[in-house]
């Protein structure tokens, strides 16, 4: 599985952005999903997950209500939407998959190059 991120860039504060991530291969519709984070000094971070079919999704509280995962099995293409972004979101994202069912994040073994969020207040 190959993962190939794009959709980073600088916003100001309260701006959104769409990273979208596709994979290759023939078994999107067998790996669950997802976007993590790191930030400058920082570990890296699950930000948000998403399961095979699209049914279950977990975020970490500091992006509920804010940041949408979702995937179109179609285009072996998941999306972070994120909107009311804030200067602690500025991080490398990087979208990740794995053959689990599960939202572990040492699980996911399959890596995407990161994209680079910039977020100015």
């Amino acid at each position: 599985v190959q993962l190939q991120a794009c959709g980073g860039g600088s916003v100001q504060t309260g701006g959104s952005l769409r990273l979208s991530c596709v994979a290759s291969g023939r078994t999107f519709g067998d790996l669950s999903l997802g976007w993590f984070r790191q930030a400058p000094g920082k570990e890296r971070e699950m930000v948000a997950a998403i399961s095979r079919s699209g049914g279950g999704t977990w975020y970490t509280d500091s992006v509920k209500g804010r940041f949408t995962i979702s995937r179109d099995n179609a285009k072996n293409t998941v999306y972070l939407q994120m909107n009311s972004l804030k200067p602690e979101d500025t991080a490398v994202y990087y979208c990740a998959a794995t053959f689990k069912n599960t939202v572990t994040p040492a699980l996911y073994n399959f890596w995407g190059q990161g994209t680079l969020v910039t977020v100015s207040s």
